[in-house]
């Protein structure tokens, strides 16, 4: 069956800055290492070390958390709205094993790390958006919140803004499931990815995320990011990220740059998801 494209709603608009900064490879993995900071600093990380994916395979379990939000700002709109109900419906069926509730600040704060770092990563490589694109990223991912029924959202971009800096404050901190994450972190990526983990993380996460991780400044950060626009200039950036990529996710970050319809399915992605 082919997709007649010009008569398909789409539920991010294919000229949006969403879809520029989804579409690279480059930023989607800026985008990971932002998360594998905070999920390891959230206090509700327990919730992820519940279902055991979490410490067992970290980078698959963040890998898929950030593939199927891609996945829906590149899907049509009633494929994103089914993906949504479904990993809401994921979600509820945790909650029934644990006989608990995942808070809903646990949520939200996954929503709002994604729209944090879609915008941190594109700066950081490209240029400053400007305030309309930053409102465009919050609107993506304030309609992605609302399908999944989350409470108590901000309706706009300033009172976004607000509540991140809150819940960076409120929500974080460093305990020894945080040690254990970045232990298996280490372990997944080896020594020198690992230092190359956080070296990006130095230069992409709020300050709050970096003084309780202990990050502090490295001009190393700077030089790397510096190498590696140079070798997008003159061509050498694929043999870069060649050496730098772990080699059983070479093929997955490849296939991230630009977009076309995935072979693997919305239910594949979903399934990984916990």
């Amino acid at each position: 069956m082919v997709l007649d494209r010009e008569n398909v709603s789409y539920f991010v608009d294919e000229n949006s800055i969403v879809r520029q900064i989804w579409g690279s490879s480059d930023t989607i993995l800026l985008i990971f290492a932002g998360a594998a900071a905070e999920f390891a600093l959230n206090k509700a990380v327990d919730w992820l070390y519940f279902t055991g994916k979490l410490p067992a395979d970290p980078l698959k379990r963040l890998f898929s958390t950030v593939s199927y939000a891609r996945q829906i700002v590149f899907a049509t709109y009633g494929d994103a709205l089914q993906a949504i109900d479904k990993i809401a419906s994921i979600h509820k069926g945790v909650e029934n094993q644990r006989g608990q509730n995942i808070p809903d600040w646990a949520y939200r704060d996954v929503l709002y790390l994604l729209i944090d770092y879609s915008i941190r990563a594109y700066e950081l490589l490209e240029r400053k958006l400007e305030m309309a694109e930053k409102e465009e990223i919050f609107d993506v991912f304030y309609r992605l919140g609302t399908g999944m029924q989350l409470h108590s959202l901000p309706s706009n971009y300033t009172q976004w803004l607000v509540q991140r800096n809150s819940a960076l404050v409120a929500n974080l901190q460093y305990g020894d499931f945080t040690k254990d994450l970045y232990l298996q972190y280490r372990k997944h990526l080896g020594g020198f990815r690992f230092l190359i983990l956080r070296l990006a993380q130095r230069l992409l996460v709020p300050q709050q995320v970096n003084e309780l991780l202990g990050l502090g400044k490295n001009p190393l950060a700077a030089v790397m990011l510096g190498s590696y626009k140079i070798s997008r200039w003159v061509g050498l950036q694929p043999v870069l990220k060649n050496a730098l990529l772990p080699v059983a996710y070479k093929e997955e970050i490849k296939a991230l740059d630009g977009y076309a319809y995935p072979s693997t399915s919305r239910k594949t992605v979903i399934q990984t998801l916990l």
